[in-house]
């Protein structure tokens, strides 16, 4: 989801609700610490040189079980921050604390966003020599250089 869908998102809506996909409900009482803009420049194992842009949405949640974020006040916070920041229209990321920082992408299902997984990849998998898919191959078609059945050799 982009930085311009979730703003048209919370302009229709009441209550915020983050959920994983999964179904565990992330707490009610959540507070979005962090929203900024992180621009990662690096090189893959191909060698080339890579750049990516993503919005940072962190969410964290305490013992302040009063505490309820409201779809408006969302709304100021993303406007403060593309004030600020001069954020640009690109994909969300959130973090999430659960045994470890989660990063993950986001979602929205008519009522709560969902925190989707995210995964990694090789990005130079052409350079890598990293085949695509396994060949499939039967043993009855393989021809071994001086081996063949009844010759004795095997």
């Amino acid at each position: 989801m982009r930085l311009s869908e979730i703003k048209n998102i919370l302009t229709n809506l009441q209550e915020l609700h983050f959920v994983l996909e999964n179904g565990e409900q992330v707490p009610d009482h959540f507070h979005v610490t962090e929203v900024g803009q992180i621009n990662k420049r690096f090189i893959d194992c191909g060698g080339v040189m890579r750049d990516e842009k993503a919005i940072n949405f962190q969410l964290w949640f305490s013992t302040d079980n009063d505490h309820r974020l409201e779809a408006e006040k969302l709304k100021k916070i993303i406007a403060l921050s593309e004030e600020k920041l001069g954020l640009e229209d690109v994909e969300i990321e959130v973090e999430y604390q659960q045994s470890t920082i989660g990063k993950f992408g986001l979602d929205f299902n008519g009522t709560a966003f969902i925190l989707t997984t995210k995964t990694t990849t090789c990005l130079a998998q052409d350079g890598c020599g990293i085949p695509q898919n396994k060949p499939k191959v039967q043993l009855s078609q393989l021809q071994v250089a001086g081996c063949n059945p009844g010759a004795g050799c095997c």
